[in-house]
């Protein structure tokens, strides 16, 4: 349903991202979904047919994404983001998914972070979500560090 109304807009592809996209992994019943756009003005076509599917815009981050939800901003069931394929952010939350999907074990002291910051941040959702940033950085560099020894 998602590839049929904006799929056109999406050169970057449509892809089921964050904690409900790694099995086994605890995560609030929420979905994130990426979506690779080209560009984020071209993305603005894709605001209609997202509100038709029942998204809901939800300006945040602007100069790095458009950001909606769905059913709406106080219970959300799906968070969608349109962001460049080009972005390093794109990027970035695909190679995040990959890294916790293969690595066991990341994916649980990951898990365990998220518990811990849940409970210190329960009504601050930036606090949380700055708390996680440290440990993605790391998890990403270490993927990097390995990637190019890989191609070395």
């Amino acid at each position: 349903m998602l590839a049929g109304a904006i799929g056109e807009w999406a050169p970057g592809g449509i892809h089921h991202v964050g904690s409900t996209a790694v099995s086994g992994l605890e995560a609030k019943p929420i979905i994130d979904i990426l979506v690779g756009v080209r560009d984020l003005e071209t993305a603005r076509a894709c605001f209609g047919p997202l509100a038709e599917l029942g998204y809901v815009h939800a300006p945040y981050l602007p100069e790095e994404m458009h950001w909606f939800c769905k059913p709406d901003q106080a219970h959300r069931t799906h968070h969608l983001h349109l962001v460049p394929h080009d972005f390093q952010r794109f990027r970035d939350e695909l190679a995040l998914r990959d890294r916790l999907r293969e690595d066991p074990g990341l994916a649980e002291r990951y898990a365990t972070l998220k518990r811990e910051l849940a409970s210190r941040y329960r009504e601050d959702r930036e606090a949380y979500t700055d708390g996680k940033t440290p440990f993605v950085d790391a998890a990403l560099m270490a993927w990097a560090r390995a990637r190019n020894r890989k191609v070395d």
